[in-house]
């Protein structure tokens, strides 16, 4: 099960699903929706806001800079 607050594990999955993807270049909006049609999302679909999608970007952005 993944909720919002699972920055870590959000970012591992969208880095491994967009691995070619620099996650600076993606809209919230999509960033969202990826994040909702993750296997395991279990969370309210509208229980994000700005601040949150901003850390899993820069969550991802770290796995991004890191392979």
């Amino acid at each position: 099960m993944i909720g919002w607050r699972d920055t870590e594990d959000i970012a591992i999955a969208l880095s491994e699903g967009h691995p070619d993807l620099d996650p600076l270049t993606v809209r919230f909006t999509d960033l969202h929706r990826w994040v909702t049609e993750l296997p395991g999302f279990t969370d309210d679909p509208k229980g994000s806001n700005e601040k949150i999608l901003e850390s899993i970007q820069m969550a991802w952005l770290d796995e991004y800079r890191n392979r």
